[in-house]
């Protein structure tokens, strides 16, 4: 049912589902900044005088043309489908399609375009320079190899031109040199180790059928799961693995994460030859067995004492249950843009305007959203913002929980930012924007999986009372966001400007759990569900943040509140107990790497110090966090090693360098001893004083599970944001420069004004349907083929359904 209710044009507005059929008299808008009395508006209101019913004009958000390409953005679908079809026709590669192939084939992984340099890109941005020649980076899965690997390849030029466009190794963005290759301990894993580890469980089936009735044993009709450690465990030369049971869903709810039966076993699966491979024991509440023999006698002579398991139900569905909230059945408030979209959008480029902040949106297959070439009222402010990569680190006293260590970088943030839910995700007048990516010789995009809206917060930018008048200015922001869902969880995230020149950004985590099976580990989490434990993790998420303040030179500067004793000239000799300002600079990357310090008590700016403002203070921001943010609890991870070196702090600042793009590379996790990338050798104590820098910062979450993570997590407490605010950057704040402010005068308990600074004052009739979004449109995937070309043969994929690349 269409409701229709009378609103004032100009802002957002929170609306209650209700019918109003009059509502402010109809005043022609004042210029902007000019004072308007609105005497003759309290007047007429106490007439209550009908208005003409007009239905509102709500435009989309205008569209612009960027004023430069996009160079962070997609490779085009004849791009990719070229350099493709290029790539198989190299003879050295010895490509095989998906498709076709098996496990000891080569295969194409991905293809997407490599990032410009940043010294080629500022040629290009910032004067006449012609744009950056463009290259793509292609991932190679050698599996054709006693020892498989992966190779990152540098294509280019495209467009492909024969003779012309040519590959070599991609290795310059990376620490350690070996030609762009690393190991690949997966290449079997959907093939032989499958096959392997259902026939360990047929030797068990009569333990699994008595314990639980359930078996694994390869059949349709399976009622268990084996799931493994990630990543698998590096012991020297060696390659070990946990396997755990676990019982599968019997609907589409696919809650299986969180229903572990807590039998375990170890092998060694070191090469690529099953037949040397070995189970090395099993472990079962508490105790460890060395052999699947000793397992089965200690077993079947009754010296095993049997737990129970975890079973699908509705406490793990994500249906509603329970009773009814009271007046839950209403329709709740929604948010509504009365005249449509306040910013500009080059839709092709996705290249973004509002209230004076412009940036460009890139897309990667290992991060997802990146944003680029940031700036306010035309200066840049931040060169390249976006995720590197997202640690889930497990712990407990069963091997599944304690090996356990996601870098979800290896399975991609692309290919999993799905289709957002309009009215649910994001709201639904919002603008909703695509992406593409290349996985098993198709190119997918994701449909409506970028959205981008201005919305009004529920607390006002600024406000004030005083003797004779109130004033407050509204909190208007826009956001930026995504949502990508990497098996059990999804991560939201958004990044958000506002009038007062500041830049918020947000992650928020959802979905299943990773659950413990109960067993003799109440050290590690909460009893939350029958033989179920919260198993407890840290979530720690890496940015990267490419600030330019007035220029690519730029320092870090600490400005501390500490406490001070002291006297003063009209203190007659008494000690006075205060505190006071102590001001430092980060001269080199040996100090460049810190913790936010206890009690807040330490700013951290990043300021130009050639630039001061004109009372001599160094223009900058600040870096502030604003909900919990975490750096990895476990020291000198077994598990990690040296993968993961940037989890160790909360704050990071390295000289940047074109051979120091991204923290981490996808298959980190394929060489935990000596990864590709060693985020420690990006510190070797160069100065940082006046030059080009890079922030790394962590946000995360130490999650240890309660029964409220039943049966999902929420967005509303495992969150964790940090802000970027100007300090002595203006000379006073900008947001006193929006019109969607008010100043009402009062006296005698009186109101003598109402001051609105020109804001709008049309008065329209809106229809909107306050409790139903239509998402019968939604669609997943629309898949083109890319080897051979077939463009004009697109199909729809659900999503979830590419696997990983």
């Amino acid at each position: 049912m269409v409701s229709h209710t009378w609103i004032g044009i100009g802002v957002a507005a929170l609306l209650a589902p209700t019918v109003c059929s009059q509502s402010l008299p109809k005043f022609a808008p004042a210029s902007q900044g000019q004072a308007v009395g609105r005497r003759a508006l309290a007047a007429s209101l106490k007439q209550r005088t009908p208005l003409p019913r007009a239905p509102c004009t709500v435009r989309d958000a205008l569209n612009i043309e960027a004023p430069k390409e996009n160079i962070w953005g997609e490779l085009s679908g004849p791009e990719t489908a070229d350099i493709v079809a290029w790539l198989f026709a190299q003879k050295d590669l010895n490509l095989t399609t998906v498709e076709n192939a098996g496990s000891w084939d080569n295969t194409l992984l991905s293809v997407e375009l490599m990032h410009p340099n940043k010294t080629d890109a500022l040629t290009y941005l910032d004067s006449n320079g012609t744009a950056p020649v463009r290259y793509a980076r292609a991932v190679i899965n050698n599996q054709a190899t006693e020892e498989p690997y992966y190779q990152d390849l540098l294509v280019g030029p495209i467009p492909v031109v024969n003779g012309t466009t040519h590959w070599e190794p991609l290795e310059y963005p990376f620490t350690r040199k070996t030609g762009g290759r690393v190991r690949n301990l997966a290449a079997d894993v959907y093939t032989v180790f499958a096959k392997w580890t259902l026939e360990v469980s047929a030797n068990v089936s009569d333990i699994t059928l008595d314990l639980w009735n359930a078996t694994a044993l390869g059949l349709d009709n399976d009622t268990l799961g084996i799931g493994s450690i990630d990543p698998l465990y590096q012991d020297g030369d060696r390659i070990r693995r946990w396997d755990g049971f676990w019982s599968l869903s019997q609907d589409i709810f696919a809650s299986s994460s969180m229903t572990p039966m807590g039998l375990y076993f170890m092998s060694d699966t070191t090469g690529r030859d099953p037949s040397k491979w070995f189970v090395e024991g099993w472990y079962y509440n508490g105790i460890f067995y060395e052999s699947t023999e000793e397992f089965r006698d200690a077993y079947w002579s009754g010296k095993v004492e049997k737990l129970g398991g975890n079973f699908d139900g509705p406490w793990a569905h994500t249906d509603q249950q329970g009773d009814i909230l009271p007046q839950d059945v209403l329709s709740p408030p929604v948010t509504v843009a009365p005249q449509g979209a306040r910013y500009s959008v080059d839709a092709k480029r996705k290249y973004i305007e509002w209230m004076g902040w412009s940036f460009y949106i890139g897309f990667s297959r290992d991060s997802g959203m990146i944003l680029n070439d940031i700036r306010y009222k035309g200066k840049r402010i931040i060169y390249e913002l976006g995720l590197e990569e997202a640690l889930s680190h497990y712990a407990g006293s069963d091997p599944i929980q304690s090996h356990t260590a996601y870098l979800d970088g290896y399975y991609g943030f692309g290919p999993y930012s799905f289709e957002l839910l309009k009215g649910y995700d994001c709201p639904d007048y919002a603008t909703y924007l695509n992406s593409t990516f290349y996985v098993s010789e198709t190119s997918r995009t994701h449909i409506n999986n970028i959205c981008v809206f201005e919305a009004e917060s529920d607390f006002p930018l600024a406000r004030h009372s005083a003797a004779k008048y109130v004033a407050a200015t509204k909190n208007i922001k826009f956001v930026v966001r995504s949502i990508s869902t990497l098996g059990n969880y999804d991560y939201l995230f958004s990044y958000t400007f506002f009038m007062d020149g500041s830049l918020a950004i947000e992650v928020r985590a959802s979905g299943y759990i990773q659950a413990a099976f109960y067993a003799k580990n109440e050290d590690y989490g909460f009893h939350i569900h029958d033989q179920l434990s919260g198993s407890m993790h840290d979530h720690v998420l890496n940015f990267k943040a490419d600030f330019d303040i007035l220029g690519t030179d730029n320092t870090i500067e600490l400005v501390k509140q500490v406490p001070f004793t002291t006297t003063y000239p009209w203190s007659k000799g008494k000690v006075f107990n205060t505190m006071k300002i102590e001001r430092s600079f980060i001269d080199n990357e040996d100090e460049g790497r810190f913790n936010w310090a206890p009690n807040a008590q330490a700013q951290v700016l990043v300021v130009n110090r050639d630039e001061p403002n004109r009372f001599g203070e160094p223009r900058g921001y600040r870096i502030l966090p604003y909900t919990g943010t975490a750096h990895l609890t476990v020291e000198n991870s077994t598990v990690l090693n040296n993968a993961t070196n940037w989890a160790r702090h909360d704050i990071m600042v390295s000289q940047r360098k074109d051979t120091e793009p991204h923290s981490i590379h996808r298959y980190n996790n394929q060489d935990t001893h000596d990864p590709p990338v060693n985020f420690d050798n990006f510190f070797d104590g160069e100065s940082l004083n006046q030059t080009d820098l890079v922030v790394w910062f962590n946000l995360g979450m130490h999650h240890i599970p309660h029964t409220g993570d039943l049966p999902t997590t929420v967005f509303t407490t495992a969150h964790s944001g940090i802000q970027f605010m100007p300090s002595n950057y203006f000379e006073v704040g900008p947001n006193q420069e929006t019109i969607n402010m008010v100043r009402v005068d009062y006296s005698d308990g009186k109101v003598t004004d109402v001051v609105n600074f020109g804001s709008s004052k049309e008065v329209c009739e809106l229809s909107y349907e306050p409790s139903y979004t239509d998402l019968w449109e939604y669609k997943g995937d629309v898949v083109v083929r890319k080897f051979p070309y077939m463009p004009n043969e697109p199909y729809y994929a659900s999503p979830g359904s590419q696997g990983s690349s």
